[in-house]
């Protein structure tokens, strides 16, 4: 597969499988996040000589430095932090020179500020809300407009979303107000971008975030991701929202 992926938070979680599964297809994938550690870690498991980094701190917003891998794997790392978009901006001028224009955006990262469904929104603080907008929301804008200059004339950006964005749930605060907002976003994009832009729902799964073990595992949803990004129909992707659904009935 001869793609360039760029991740956001990607190194737990739901992102990190992604990366993985965007790596065994073959891609050149660039992996990032707030903690340089990790970043270096996931590059080195993704090349193959390293650990897995499972289990660093903020879930699919952790992660980190990074530089190119020296044994001409597929993986390549950078730290950056969704909320300043000059992170971003060098993020993407360096996956660039990597490799040439992206392909694939996955604008993942994101926070939680307390225990899913135990964080209601009366009790929400100021803080918290701010950096939860400023990282789930502000940050998928950031990823997608500082993405723009370098994206290939076919390239396809994905924002992950849940049935939170929409559906009243108990308990989960500012979380399910910047999931909403992050949505419109990607419709934003959609209508104004010539790149494919659309949300992507895997579901429950089991992460930091959503702090529910009994949910998928984030390895048995990537292959959706993948599947959004490669082959799912642009019009039914952009400015719309697939899911499991679609893809079990399009792969069946």
């Amino acid at each position: 597969m001869d793609l360039t992926v760029a991740i956001t938070g990607a190194t737990s979680g739901i992102g990190r499988a992604v990366a993985e599964a965007f790596v065994d297809e073959g891609a050149f994938v660039a992996v990032s996040g707030r903690d340089g550690a990790a970043v270096d870690r996931t590059v080195a498991a993704l090349n193959g000589a390293g650990d897995d980094p499972d289990g660093d701190a903020e879930g699919d917003a952790d992660a980190g430095d990074g530089s190119p891998a020296d044994d001409g794997g597929t993986a390549w790392g950078d730290r950056v932090d969704v909320r300043d978009e000059f992170d971003l901006e060098r993020f993407f001028e360096r996956v660039a020179r990597e490799a040439g224009p992206v392909d694939v955006v996955f604008a993942n990262a994101g926070v939680f500020h307390g225990a899913p469904g135990e964080r209601p929104t009366t009790e929400v603080t100021y803080a918290d809300y701010d950096d939860t907008m400023r990282t789930n929301a502000r940050g998928v804008f950031a990823t997608i407009r500082e993405a723009v200059p370098h994206l290939a004339d076919d390239a396809r950006v994905l924002v992950p979303s849940g049935a939170v964005a929409a559906e009243s749930k108990p308990g989960m605060g500012a979380y399910a107000v910047s999931k909403a907002a992050a949505e419109g976003v990607a419709r934003g994009f959609a209508a104004d971008l010539d790149a494919t832009v659309g949300v992507v729902d895997p579901g429950l799964v089991a992460t930091d975030l959503t702090g529910k073990e009994r949910a998928r595992d984030p390895e048995s949803v990537a292959p959706l991701f993948v599947w959004a990004a490669t082959e799912a129909p642009a019009e039914d992707l952009n400015g719309g929202r697939l899911g499991l659904r679609e893809w079990k009935s399009a792969t069946r």
